[in-house]
């Protein structure tokens, strides 16, 4: 701790900390400018725990499973949460500093991988609160952990405290009328159980529980609260004591009462369970056994043994620290799967632990369920999904493998696709549909990227029906198929694909003219779409279909792959011949024919979507257009900060464009620093050999570079990425917002693992290709490929950027730069050679 504190004097506007040995950030005050969140969970069941407690949880579906309710947008914000409170004679206060918001004599919350911890002070009692989800399992435990360090005896009661919702969170915001009739409760000892509408069609309950004997329990929020009551002093915990009180309608919590005495020196442990059960339908109604103290608003009181075995499994302190020493231990494995040292510990610190970190939790989520999605208006994103498959395949295959399928039976048999399905049901998303034209080349990118990683062509004959042909016989390879044929079917008038609906860009909406504040810019289309073009998917067509035109290769399919390779020619034809504006790749064209992203544009001449896709497609590589457009980047669209999407920013609201002009300029898609699409231009400016610039760029939006300076301005977690940073037309340059549930994750993961570090995974072996700044000496990593895990030594003597001759595997030296798949243990010895 005492090294943390050092890292933070003299610094201001700092809030917390790296503990790169703990593999942990530390937060050092209640008070950061935003709750600075981390994710718990595996498997299905998920909570999103803030600093001082708030957030919520969920099973699968953060719309249709919600356990916990929250409050978006809220005064104040974060309300919401596992919250515990503590009344010491007339003294209230919260082991996480909220809700109670007593000032703590000292406060520290630690995010780790999966788990997070509060430790806190306030006169002689400590508290240190550890939260996680235990390995598969359905529940989150909260073990409490308090100790009197003083020399007199103390007295205390705790009172805990979680709000219901009542599963469907969409309907427990808005369906008022059925919701204050419907909560129902059960409680059973310390099993406080909330079993709303399982009298009817539900097969499933929610628990809050506690290891020990309690002595008074809340099931209803307007008795723990009191008249007029707020969760800052709860009537209950003011008064010290509980109402018993039983639910019977309105809005149902959970809370519990314990009166705990502690001598000089002792500690007690308190672990509360948070848990989901589900209840096979021949025992929804088994006979539970009795109990004196059961209360329940309903006569039929839900089959309880699921629940008393789950809380069982940690009624001690033993299995609690095996079960977390369990969940530490797992991600101990997984963030073994690439493993950098280099002159940089900050790249280190990104690529070894945070960076795959925050992968995996946008795997999991999407961009379903954070402090900025709500979980009700989105699910798992088909464009998203198969993005975050690229930061997550090497640790998690066989997930990545039932991932593609689930989208790809979201396709339609043009090749078109659901936008969006729901986690639980997996079940394309009507209200949101389709014709985002640049959702299906995605799909190939994913599947490629899982083939290169685990060698497993078999996945390409896996049996999965178009999403309008269930019963139909295809395979994954028909779904590639109907991609790529989707953007050849749908071209306009300069051979350049059809935007549609939006492609990357959703708020670059070209089909849109709305001029009804009611209508819904992405959704809405009152042209017919038969002329906007997005040099962008033009672009994606080409890398991404070389990607397919390989997989032809591998699989036999020769005719199928000739033919793939004339038609990306003939759109490297059509890009170089009418997507070109003198110095840098156009955008677009509007439905009226017209150039997007050009100098003929007053606004909005240059576009960094365009100059990413194109460079690492290789368009202009030979004949100074890459370059020149990349150069335009660095002079029009970089920043301290990052690469905006665009310049100069709209100044006015463009209904040719749509909703990319209705923010206002530097805030999200309208010159924004859009942090995921800064990954684009890293990866082109490795395919120029500007190993210098490309890693300039990561710096200037990864976590650990960024954290160095001014949190405050930052505002949101600073040791994950965010979406957005403002950009240099706005008023607050530098803040950021959306955080967590990114692309930026995996992309920028992708970029420094497999381009600026250079370990590509190829069907026959590791292709090692760095493209590094000038001034690093070298650099090792330790990656596991398939059965093998490879020991790489890279040296660079002669300051060089790019340039692999020849590699020394096990001692052998062999022409080119691929690595075998070879097994066991493998050392690799690589001097970069200019070329």
């Amino acid at each position: 701790m005492n090294n943390i504190m050092n890292k933070l004097k003299g610094s201001p506007r700092r809030y917390g900390a790296f503990d790169d040995h703990a593999q942990e950030y530390v937060i050092t005050t209640p008070h950061t400018p935003a709750p600075w969140i981390n994710y718990l969970g595996n498997n299905g069941f998920y909570g999103l725990f803030s600093h001082t407690g708030g957030g919520y949880s969920f099973w699968q579906d953060a719309k249709l499973r919600r356990l916990t309710r929250y409050r978006y947008n809220n005064i104040p914000a974060d309300s919401g949460g596992r919250y515990f409170y503590l009344k010491q004679g007339h003294t209230i206060w919260s082991p996480g500093y909220r809700p109670a918001n007593t000032e703590l004599d000292s406060f520290e919350c630690r995010h780790g991988t999966g788990y997070s911890k509060i430790n806190s002070r306030l006169g002689a009692i400590r508290s240190e609160l550890l939260s996680f989800v235990p390995l598969d399992t359905r529940a989150e435990v909260h073990r409490l952990r308090l100790s009197n360090e003083g020399e007199q005896p103390q007295s205390m009661q705790l009172f805990s405290f979680v709000e219901w919702c009542l599963w469907n969170a969409d309907e427990d915001a808005s369906n008022f009328q059925r919701n204050l009739s419907v909560g129902e409760v059960t409680v059973d000892g310390s099993l406080l159980v909330h079993h709303s509408e399982y009298r009817e069609r539900r097969d499933h309950y929610a628990f809050f529980s506690v290891n020990q004997a309690i002595s008074g329990f809340d099931t209803d929020r307007d008795a723990f609260l009191g008249p007029q009551g707020t969760l800052a002093c709860p009537d209950v915990v003011c008064r010290g004591q509980s109402r018993n009180s039983v639910a019977d309608g309105w809005s149902p919590i959970a809370s519990h009462q314990l009166d705990i005495e502690l001598a000089p020196g002792e500690s007690r442990d308190l672990i509360f369970v948070l848990g989901y059960i589900e209840v096979a339908a021949a025992d929804k109604w088994a006979d539970n056994p009795p109990s004196a103290s059961r209360q329940s608003t309903s006569a039929a009181v839900p089959y309880l043994a699921p629940a008393h075995a789950l809380a069982h499994r940690f009624a001690d302190n033993d299995a609690v620290e095996r079960h977390v020493n369990a969940l530490k231990h797992y991600w101990q494995q997984q963030l073994q799967g690439f493993h950098v040292a280099s002159p940089e510990p900050l790249l280190d610190r990104m690529v070894n632990i945070w960076n795959p970190y925050q992968n995996m939790v946008t795997f999991n989520l999407s961009r379903s369920a954070s402090y900025f999605e709500s979980g009700i208006g989105r699910g798992m994103g088909f464009r998203d999904s198969n993005q975050d498959l690229i930061g997550v395949v090497h640790l998690e295959p066989t997930r990545a493998r039932q991932r593609i399928l689930d989208l790809a039976a979201t396709q339609k048999r043009d090749g078109s696709a659901y936008h969006q399905y729901q986690p639980l049901t997996k079940q394309g998303n009507s209200d949101i549909g389709g014709n985002f034209n640049d959702d299906p080349m995605w799909l190939v990118f994913a599947v490629s990227g899982y083939v290169r990683e685990t060698g497993d062509l078999s996945i390409l004959a896996a049996p999965v029906a178009f999403d309008d042909q269930p019963d139909g016989d295809a395979a994954l390879f028909d779904h590639l198929s109907a991609s790529f044929q989707h953007v050849l079917n749908k071209l306009g008038p300069h051979q350049l694909p059809l935007i549609g609906r939006a492609d990357w860009n959703d708020c670059l909406n070209l089909n849109c003219f709305s001029d009804d504040p009611d209508q819904s810019f992405q959704i809405t289309e009152n042209r017919q779409g038969d002329v906007a073009e997005s040099v962008m998917i033009a672009g994606q067509f080409v890398l991404f279909g070389r990607e397919y035109q390989t997989l032809c290769e591998q699989t036999g399919r020769t005719q199928a792959a000739a033919a793939a390779a004339d038609a990306i020619a003939g759109m490297v034809r059509a890009v170089e011949t009418h997507g070109w504006d003198g110095d840098w790749f156009l955008r677009a064209y509007d439905a009226l024919g017209r150039p997007v992203g050009s100098r003929s544009n007053q606004e909005g001449q240059i576009f960094i979507e365009s100059q990413g896709f194109c460079v690492m497609a290789d368009i202009g590589l030979h004949n100074g257009k890459a370059r020149s457009a990349l150069d335009a980047v660095a002079d029009r669209l970089a920043t301290a900060h990052g690469i905006v999407v665009q310049q100069p920013a709209y100044s006015r609201y463009y209904p040719e464009y749509g909703e990319i002009s209705s923010y206002p300029p530097g805030y999200k898609e309208n010159a924004g620093i859009f942090c995921h699409a800064n990954p684009w231009i890293m990866i082109a400016e490795t395919r120029l050999g500007r190993g210098t610039k490309a890693f300039d760029y990561y710096t200037r939006i990864a976590p650990a570079y960024r954290e160095q300076n001014d949190q405050q301005l930052h505002r949101q977690e600073p040791y994950i990425y965010a979406q957005m940073i403002a950009g240099k037309d706005a008023k607050r340059h530098g803040e950021a917002k959306n955080s967590w549930l990114t692309g930026t994750a995996s992309w920028n993961y992708y970029a420094v693992t497999q381009f600026i570090l250079g370990i590509r995974p190829e069907l026959d072996g590791l292709r090692i290709d760095p493209c590094i700044p000038a001034s690093w000496a070298g650099f090792s990593v330790i990656r596991r490929f398939r059965d093998a895990t490879y020991h790489i030594e890279i040296s660079n003597p002669d300051g060089l950027e790019q340039g692999v001759r020849r590699i020394c595997v096990d001692g052998q030296w062999r022409e080119g730069n691929l690595i075998p798949v070879l097994s066991g243990e493998v050392q690799v010895k690589i001097i970069m050679q200019a070329l």
